[in-house]
């Protein structure tokens, strides 16, 4: 006969064995890692390249004059604390799609974007991805490019999505290997999904002129693929958001059919509110009903709403005229500091000796810089200047101010003496 364990038997057995006793410890992120090794440094001069968040020249996460004075107007409305549509702010909705395509676009008068609120861009390409994911054949891979930010390849894997590479740096130029990235999109599958970086690449701060976004259009066209941009740093990467989104407007001009994904992370401060969208253009006003549908079914599985207030506050910006004034130059004088550090480290660094040509640094746009140091040049900053940036060699600018740039351009020097 069987006999079942007393209870007090299994609670013993239960407190001995835990359901999660073979679960392993995950490693981190090569941008996650260099913050943990960043914090345990105690080196008070320690030099921070490795986030990516925006510091002012005193090393502050600074609030955005237009969004403070957004704040002051919020606060007394009284808004409340209701629900989020699960779409999002509807005013929000049609803001930041006019922010990224043009608020003259014909895509508007023919309601052929479906806009959806989302958790900033990281939430704005994983709802992308699950889209893509369930309504694209399985077999169609995702491309990205090599490099890309480290977190679209997980992303897009999580998803359920095969994930590919198309080639990017030319490390021996440090420069865009404009040959290889065509040559690979050409040899892509037919339909297979794209994703581009709309500005500021990250992380190599490599941008393509106009006319080889003329070329990667023209590629993509060929082959039927799908494009979809991450747009990130609109405004920010040169302070004039139309200059900024020129690349993938000229994709819409040419007939592609885009999925545009936005943060308002970088361009308005907003790090820990979480204000990004999500666009998929479509062919019609009921293709566009349609996919707004199931952007709701798939959004409603996930978190169900976003929140309130940040999306607020961005709205308010983009739509108000005085606040959108203010933010013009709140965005130009966030980017004109990234630009006057990038020429400040360059300058020092020929003032400390260095014979190597740094223009990569300079020709280079956005929050980060790919600076061509390998592995054991960026550890030896580290151990012997406390100075931080990711394994591959991407820091970011916006770690660098008036007081260290002197310190660290020597540092760099010293660890790239030949």
């Amino acid at each position: 006969m069987l006999r079942f364990a007393s209870s007090s038997v299994r609670r013993r057995g239960f407190a001995s064995s835990s359901f999660w006793k073979y679960v392993e410890e995950g490693p981190l992120d090569a941008n996650k890692a260099t913050t943990v090794a960043l914090k345990a440094d105690p080196n008070p001069n320690k030099v921070n390249l490795g986030e990516g968040i925006y510091k002012d020249d005193t090393g502050k996460c600074p609030v955005l004059p237009c969004i403070r004075e957004a704040e002051a107007r919020l606060a007394k409305a009284n808004a409340d604390h209701e629900y989020c549509p699960i779409s999002g702010i509807p005013s929000f909705c049609k803001s930041a799609s006019q922010f990224a395509f043009g608020a003259d676009s014909s895509l508007f008068k023919e309601n052929r974007i479906a806009t959806v609120q989302t958790l900033s861009g990281t939430g704005a390409l994983r709802i992308g991805a699950d889209f893509v994911a369930k309504f694209l054949p399985k077999a169609t891979p995702v491309f990205i490019s090599d490099p890309t930010w480290v977190n679209h390849r997980a992303l897009f894997q999580t998803a359920g999505c095969e994930v590919r590479t198309y080639k990017w740096y030319d490390k021996a130029k440090n420069a865009l290997d404009i040959d290889g990235c065509l040559k690979d999109l050409r040899n892509a599958p037919l339909r297979s999904v794209i994703l581009l970086h709309a500005c500021a690449h990250n992380p190599t701060g490599i941008d393509p002129t106009m006319e080889q976004w003329k070329k990667i259009s023209d590629a993509c066209l060929e082959r039927n693929h799908i494009v979809f941009f991450d747009n990130a740093y609109q405004g920010f990467a040169s302070g004039d958001p139309d200059k900024d989104a020129a690349g993938f407007r000229h994709f819409i001009n040419q007939g592609h059919q885009l999925i545009v994904a936005q943060s308002f992370a970088k361009n308005m401060g907003m790090y820990g509110e979480r204000v990004g969208a999500l666009n998929i253009m479509t062919g019609s006003e009921q293709e566009t009903t349609a996919v707004d549908s199931q952007l709701k079914i798939i959004i409603r599985a996930n978190y169900s709403s976003p929140p309130l207030f940040g999306a607020r506050l961005v709205d308010m910006v983009l739509s108000e005229p005085a606040l959108k004034k203010q933010w013009f130059v709140d965005v130009k004088e966030m980017a004109d500091r990234i630009a006057l550090m990038r020429s400040s480290l360059v300058q020092n660094l020929g003032k400390a000796g260095s014979k190597l040509d740094w223009s990569h640094i300079t020709n280079q746009i956005g929050m980060f810089a790919f600076s061509g140091l390998g592995e054991k040049q960026v550890m030896k900053l580290r151990s012997d200047f406390s100075v931080y940036m990711n394994k591959d060699g991407r820091m970011s600018i916006a770690g660098i101010n008036s007081r260290n740039v002197e310190y660290l351009a020597k540092a760099i020097h010293e660890v790239t003496r030949s």
